[in-house]
């Protein structure tokens, strides 16, 4: 008994003198971005309806466009300093690999085989979406059952395309898939009755529907496929890049929960109503070191691009083209099911 008091004494005082884990350093792809002056962000080959579409001016909009902005401006300050490069759904994940881009905001789902086999990481996912069909009204059609020796139009290489074949090939459903290498070219042969459905990730359905000049002509169909959560993709190896990615999510989420808007953020930055919300403004210093990164990036985030709601507004929601209900996609206390980790 005494030689085991001893041993748990000893244990004790040794635990005791072991310092603190030492502090991350900045990972190599920061490093690399600080160094060229530029983050490297998807955008595009064509317009993907409230995630990267392009205006008459050639300026892109868009949610994923805005978590591009927001990584940017996290690391420089503004969003001055991001170059979009449009790259095809297939091209993507090449792209990051060779190291063209730093990372990939491209509505590009979490799946076992991307994260597994391709040497690929995802952040905590920014939006989520149940992959469905629509059908011409005139079809009379409820389910892709109802669809027997007919078409259906996706996108090739992405995992809509995937889900779809799978979805098909289980059910012994007699549908043809049609795949076109731009969702854009995939909308376009559905709307000139070359295909009788289209399918695509539900938000973009619903999108495409709304704005498609005569949605009572287009059903959308009751089958509703795998939940699919959209992340940041980026290089395996490099955590400090992937913290980076998350917790601009996260920061985001953190300012919503709070009421910390693009428009009050002044404001309660001047007299923070609580300690996490000086903790995510940079009063209370910490929140850029641990990252590599300086102690306002939160701020400067939310001051520019917006908390979750107002992206989500702006690109979906009440202040876009679209309208479409948060739904899923609002906080859990909105009645969604994101959350943002604690900041401590």
């Amino acid at each position: 008994m005494r030689n085991a008091l001893k041993l748990a004494l000893a244990l004790l005082s040794l635990s005791a003198a072991v310092p603190p884990a030492a502090m991350a350093a900045p990972g190599d792809t920061l490093k690399a971005v600080q160094a060229r002056g530029a983050l490297n962000c998807t955008s595009s080959d064509g317009n993907f309806e409230g995630f990267a579409e392009v205006d008459a001016q050639g300026n892109w909009h868009g949610l994923d466009i805005d978590y591009c902005r927001a990584v940017a401006t996290a690391i420089f300050g503004s969003d001055d300093k991001l170059k979009l490069i449009p790259i095809s759904w297939a091209q993507r994940f090449p792209s990051l690999q060779s190291g063209e881009i730093d990372l990939v905001i491209k509505a590009s789902g979490w799946l076992f085989s991307r994260d597994t086999e391709l040497g690929l990481q995802f952040s905590m996912p920014y939006f989520i979406g149940v992959t469905t069909f629509m059908a011409h009204k005139d079809l009379a059609a409820k389910s892709l059952a109802d669809l027997a020796g007919g078409t259906v139009c996706v996108a090739g290489g992405t995992s809509t395309e995937k889900l779809v074949s799978d979805y098909i090939k289980e059910k012994k459903y007699e549908v043809k898939v049609v795949t076109f290498e731009k969702n854009t070219e995939a909308t376009a042969a559905y709307f000139a009755n070359r295909c009788d459905a289209y399918a695509e990730w539900g938000p973009i359905v619903a999108a495409t529907r709304a704005t498609s000049g005569d949605p009572e002509s287009h059903d959308i169909l009751s089958d509703a496929l795998a939940l699919e959560g959209e992340a940041i993709v980026m290089r395996q190896g490099d955590d400090n890049w992937v913290d980076i990615a998350n917790w601009v999510i996260a920061a985001q989420r953190i300012a919503e929960e709070n009421g910390v808007t693009s428009k009050n953020i002044d404001e309660m930055k001047a007299n923070p109503p609580n300690t996490v919300v000086g903790k995510l403004l940079g009063v209370t210093p910490g929140i850029g070191t641990r990252l590599g990164l300086k102690d306002d990036w939160a701020y400067n985030v939310i001051k520019k691009v917006g908390n979750s709601e107002e992206m989500y507004n702006r690109n979906f929601g009440t202040e876009s083209r679209y309208k479409l209900p948060r739904a899923l996609n609002s906080l859990w206390n909105k009645g969604g099911v994101f959350y943002a980790p604690v900041l401590d």
